[in-house]
């Protein structure tokens, strides 16, 4: 299925979401920003987001909680994409969500990131790929991501890229909770001097190696702040996943084993996916489903 089409003077894209495969908090940094180290990897799961050239801005949603004025992050994304260009244009954006919102998967940067790649490619794709990740870098720690191959090793505040080799295909399910929480309150919450002093390129390099090393800093404080997402945890474990591991600032968690059928939990939401990467020179195009 490829959604990235021409629509009547538009752009329709596929707006992906992304794990954290692993995720060190190493210190606060002097900007307030935590240090961090992480792996990226973007995930078939994603929103979609139309854009084409109007004679007034407009923002339309099919969640009516996420906002459409100025504090969401596509319109951070096009304002930057005018101000670096000199460009003056207008668009209309019809945005459909399916990305969970406070689930640590980067829903609101990717949109940002393919907003990006949207008016570039309305006023004749002239601005260079790595310009559009600069850009984003102004307004987000995870949107430059989304510029990469689709696997990147990432440091800085998330925004400094290595790009990484493409990780073996891999089938999973993406687990959020109703309950959300709040990136800021859980980086108030966290004490990274507490943290394993290990050493994350040894993540990294057992990850491509096909060696499970899944691991999130993050959980500690989340837990703390949200306890049901530990009980969650063990009860994933114990229902038979090989592997369970909060992304992001959580709450969702992607959980590997071999389940062909989704557990049922109240109030617990079992979506499945897998790993996905970008061709050279175009944008995300979404896979079949398994």
């Amino acid at each position: 299925m490829n959604n990235n089409s021409q629509q009547e003077g538009g752009v329709k894209l596929f707006s992906p979401a992304k794990l954290n495969l692993f995720f060190r908090v190493l210190h606060k940094r002097p900007d307030s920003f935590h240090e961090i180290a992480s792996l990226y990897q973007a995930i078939n799961l994603g929103d979609i987001l139309q854009i084409c050239l109007s004679d007034e801005d407009r923002l339309i949603c099919n969640e009516p909680e996420i906002p459409t004025d100025s504090s969401n992050l596509v319109w951070k994304a096009i304002d930057s994409f005018r101000k670096n260009t000199g460009k003056n244009f207008k668009v209309h954006v019809q945005l459909q969500k399916k990305i969970p919102v406070q689930a640590g998967l980067g829903g609101g940067s990717s949109n940002a990131a393919t907003a990006l790649w949207a008016v570039n490619q309305l006023c004749g794709g002239t601005v260079a790929e790595t310009d559009l990740r600069a850009f984003a870098s102004e307004f987000s720690s995870d949107a430059p991501f989304f510029f990469s191959a689709g696997t990147a090793y990432c440091c800085g505040r998330g925004e400094v890229l290595e790009a990484a080799p493409s990780l073996q295909p891999q089938s999973l399910w993406i687990v959020k909770p109703k309950e959300g929480l709040s990136t800021p309150l859980v980086y108030k919450h966290c004490q990274p001097e507490k943290f394993q002093k290990r050493n994350p390129r040894d993540f990294l390099q057992q990850i491509l190696k096909g060696r499970a090393a899944f691991f999130n800093d993050l959980e500690i404080p989340a837990f703390q702040l949200m306890p049901s997402l530990q009980l969650l945890k063990e009860k994933l474990l114990s229902l038979g996943f090989s592997s369970v591991t909060m992304t992001g600032s959580g709450t969702a968690f992607f959980c590997l084993g071999d389940r062909k059928l989704a557990p049922v939990l109240e109030g617990i939401q079992f979506i499945p996916t897998q790993y996905l990467n970008r061709p050279e020179g175009k944008w995300y195009e979404k896979s079949k489903e398994r």
